[in-house]
């Protein structure tokens, strides 16, 4: 399941340079671009560094990360692990990258008291496939449920045939962030990492933040006004991001099959990209009364959540801001 939630945030000016006065041009940060994929998708990272030499070579270690990661949580690729675990429904010596993005996801569901569940792919699947068939989706419910997948030593797997995992609406902050550690690694002050998340590390060319425009969910072409992100992760989820044949779109209410209304857009900012990225379908789907709580369960969160009657709610305080 490919999402264009990327498309949700788009980057403005990532290719100012740094003001940086009195410094020899040689010891100027330089700005250099990379595109490419995350998952099926397309990805971007803009890099500012005194060398560029140095830049390039560290993003030929980027695509190396992305291609491995690519390996585990492709579902399209039926030789990554998570295909392979669909596929037999069970796993052996899954890689610590899987295990620590599925504890992350059934973490989630819990706080969330099901509204993220990371074993919602059958139901995607009955909506895509087989469109307008209440029997499927009605089967399709009986196959989830994060508490039926089994992760005991050295292996994972599920405890009723026919079970399958979706890690889309968590795994691309958990790229991210892994982007993120290498370039830190490296000796980045200043990236903007966008791997279907968006990761900022530092504040940007201004030292303001990095400039995210925010796309108008009423009319996606349009920019609606911008956000202001600083060494941090900004995730959205909104059903404008991708529709479904039988009508609806692709964020899923895992107890129901249903697409969620009630809420448009919700955009969440938090340190860490793994967490923005799973905690804004969350909200998505438990709605607004239970917003403030799991958004407090989440220390450093922040969320702006749209509702359909066109209200914006803002919760916690995190490391994005509206300019």
């Amino acid at each position: 399941m490919t999402h264009s939630r990327r498309q949700m945030l788009r980057i403005l000016g990532a290719g100012a340079a740094l003001g940086l006065a009195g410094l020899a041009l040689r010891s100027r940060p330089q700005t250099v671009h990379w595109q490419g994929e995350a998952l099926g998708a397309l990805a971007a990272i803009t890099l500012w560094h005194p060398r560029p030499a140095h830049a390039r070579a560290t993003l030929v270690r980027v695509e190396a990360e992305l291609g491995r990661l690519a390996r585990i949580f492709d579902l399209h690729d039926r030789a990554s692990e998570i295909a392979r675990l669909n596929a037999s429904g069970t796993l052996e010596h899954p890689s610590t990258d899987l295990l620590e993005v599925l504890g992350a996801a059934r973490e989630m569901a819990e706080r969330s008291g099901g509204g993220f569940d990371p074993t919602v792919q059958p139901l995607w699947l009955a909506r895509s496939l087989r469109p307008g068939d209440g029997r499927a989706l009605d089967a399709a419910r009986t196959l989830v449920g994060h508490a039926a997948v089994d992760t005991g030593p050295g292996r994972i797997r599920f405890g009723r045939a026919g079970m399958q995992l979706t890690l889309n609406g968590i795994a691309q902050g958990h790229i991210a962030d892994r982007i993120a550690m290498i370039l830190k690694s490296e000796g980045f002050d200043e990236a903007l990492i966008d791997a279907g998340e968006i990761r900022a590390i530092g504040w940007g060319p201004d030292g303001g933040g990095h400039a995210l425009g925010r796309v108008d969910p009423t009319a996606p072409t349009r920019i609606a006004g911008t956000l202001r992100l600083g060494d941090g992760a900004l995730a959205v989820s909104g059903g404008y991001g991708m529709r479904l044949p039988d009508g609806g779109h692709h964020i899923l209410d895992p107890r129901s099959g249903q697409s969620v209304d009630g809420i448009i857009e919700t955009i969440v900012s938090h340190p860490r990209a793994i967490t923005a990225d799973g905690l804004s379908t969350a909200l998505h789907v438990v709605g607004a009364d239970r917003a403030g709580a799991l958004v407090a369960a989440h220390p450093g969160a922040a969320a702006r959540i749209m509702l359909a009657d066109g209200r914006v709610l803002r919760f916690g305080a995190g490391p994005a801001s509206e300019a």
